[in-house]
């Protein structure tokens, strides 16, 4: 193989990765803006909080 025919074929490999991107990208954009989105109340988030806070002190306590 020579020079010249590397470089065509590396241009053609470049090609064919930034149609695979845009294909990929459009992708994305669709999935994510259709999926809904969950909300959490304040006495869940305060009920996770403080199992974590639970799970760490207990963590803590193990290493004394």
């Amino acid at each position: 193989m020579n020079i010249e025919s590397i470089i065509e074929e590396m241009r053609e490999e470049i090609r064919r990765l930034e149609k695979a991107i845009v294909v990929l990208s459009g992708t994305r954009r669709t999935l994510t803006a259709s999926a809904p989105r969950r909300r959490m109340s304040l006495a869940g988030r305060r009920r996770i909080a403080a199992a974590q806070r639970k799970r760490w002190a207990k963590v803590r306590a193990g290493k004394r």
